[in-house]
């Protein structure tokens, strides 16, 4: 594809590719700018449902003047193949931030988490759910001075979701999202909202304290089960040097119930700067269940989509895990 011109662009070189799509840059022949071209695999082209929900969402997502989300010049079709055009961004992504530099210090892990909290909070002001919050869709570009090194670009809208209009968009039992940080009510095929982003960034923080996501696991079935059934991990267990505060607040983000999480991405991130500074051993300051700790709901297996249920004996799931068959309720989130 190198050297081919695709709508108003002329493919450069490759930067990136994934199971679903290849980045490109590309010089945007009408403007004489450097730009990225992403190109979705053709089979999703001729999926009409998928093809629909992209060239909205794209444009939906364009609409959003945010300095955290990245700038999408342009999203369509052209000679069958969908494509979206936005702001080539010098540099890596918070995956090879994390796979250079490993588990990092709480205040910047809060120092970055605070920029992707902004960005999916203004998505979610649109009704956008992301659905696929992962460090890989995270930009990372120089900063503007010492006390700001990163400024980060949230990418990848292609696969959010209009949680009102478009609820009906994605066929029954389809997950949209990376394993790694699906929320439970993604798994599990009920309405979304952007709980179900801050489940992400949840994960996404763990990670950048860690070095690892919170559930790794020998299968992909086994990491939708713990995303599902598992307590979140003891966050000190990895990190003894980190307030046990901290732990709580992440803890919290990744709740199993969406009702359990912080009404907010931005909220989730002010208690973990705030738990950060907190003495070691201290628990955050909570209402509620939360502030012994731990969560408020007991963890009781709940059958994955087309696995069998969970064996006899096993309490009946909570209200919040059963299947929900009405169409969401405009966006709540506390």
């Amino acid at each position: 594809m190198v050297g081919r011109r695709v709508a108003g662009y002329r493919l450069e070189s490759e930067v990136g590719r994934g199971g679903m799509a290849v980045v490109y840059r590309a010089k945007d022949l009408r403007l004489g700018r450097t730009v990225a071209v992403k190109l979705l695999a053709p089979e999703l082209s001729r999926n009409e449902v998928f093809r629909q929900r992209f060239i909205h969402e794209s444009q939906a997502a364009a609409a959003i003047d945010h300095p955290h989300i990245i700038p999408v010049f342009e999203a369509g079709e052209a000679d069958g193949i969908l494509f979206i055009a936005m702001r080539f961004v010098e540099g890596g992504d918070l995956r090879a931030l994390i796979t250079r530099s490993g588990a990092l210090p709480v205040g910047r892990a809060a120092g970055l988490a605070l920029q992707i909290a902004s960005a999916l909070d203004a998505a979610h002001d649109h009704e956008l759910v992301h659905r696929d919050v992962k460090p890989g869709n995270v930009l990372v570009a120089a900063g503007t001075d010492s006390e700001h090194p990163e400024h980060l670009y949230l990418a990848d809208f292609g696969l959010t979701k209009k949680s009102l209009s478009l609820s009906g968009l994605t066929g029954i039992g389809q997950i949209v999202g990376t394993l790694d940080y699906a929320a439970p009510e993604q798994i599990s095929g009920r309405p979304l909202d952007g709980r179900c982003d801050q489940y992400g960034l949840g994960c996404v923080v763990f990670e950048m304290l860690t070095g690892a996501p919170p559930f790794h696991r020998e299968s992909d079935l086994a990491v939708l089960w713990a995303h599902v059934n598992d307590p979140p991990p003891v966050l000190r267990e990895h990190r003894p040097d980190l307030p046990s505060a901290v732990g709580t607040v992440v803890a919290r983000a990744l709740a199993k119930a969406p009702e359990e999480r912080f009404a907010s991405c931005l909220q989730f991130v002010a208690e973990l700067r705030a738990a950060a500074t907190a003495q070691p051993g201290t628990a955050a300051p909570a209402e509620g269940p939360w502030a012994s700790g731990g969560p408020p709901t007991a963890v009781v297996p709940v059958p994955l989509p087309g696995t069998d249920t969970p064996p006899p004996g096993v309490p009946e799931p909570p209200a919040w895990a059963l299947p929900v068959v009405s169409p969401p309720a405009r966006r709540s989130f506390g």
